[in-house]
């Protein structure tokens, strides 16, 4: 999955990769920089040595199969400042046609999670903020 990578102050956030710039011109008057990587590896970033205090990854793990995931969890991990924390939100329901996501539940997330040396610090499960019945939300909230 492409996506543009944000850095501001000492968080890594992943955006939607527009090939025309839309992101870059509607904050061009923010103090931001702006790198292009990609998910699961994040290896142009590791391979700088960047370190963060908070990932937040909103609406974009479901994007990732069940490998992705495994790779791209030790990946953002290593970009993790000690303390630092990755914030991240999962969509459960259906797909919409045309969509590329995966089920992934908050359980899986955890675990793997664990396993790469983050701790569970929040989970919330909500309803879907646009009033979609049969979509839900976890937000979970791990820390290194």
């Amino acid at each position: 999955m492409a996506v543009r990578i944000l850095q501001r102050v000492h968080a890594l956030t992943a955006a939607i990769w527009h090939n025309d710039h839309t992101s870059q011109r509607l904050h061009a008057d923010q103090d931001l920089e702006w790198v292009d990587d990609t998910l699961p590896d994040l290896a142009g970033l590791r391979e700088e040595g960047r370190r963060f205090d908070l990932i937040p990854l909103t609406a974009v793990w479901m994007h990732l199969d069940e490998q992705q995931r495994a790779a791209a969890m030790p990946a953002m991990v290593s970009l993790l400042d000690t303390g630092g924390r990755v914030i991240l939100s999962l969509r459960h329901g259906p797909v919409p046609i045309g969509r590329r996501m995966f089920p992934v539940s908050a359980a899986e997330t955890i675990a793997l999670a664990r396993t790469h040396g983050l701790d569970l610090i929040h989970l919330a499960e909500r309803v879907d903020p646009h009033g979609r019945q049969d979509i839900s939300w976890t937000y979970l909230a791990l820390q290194r």
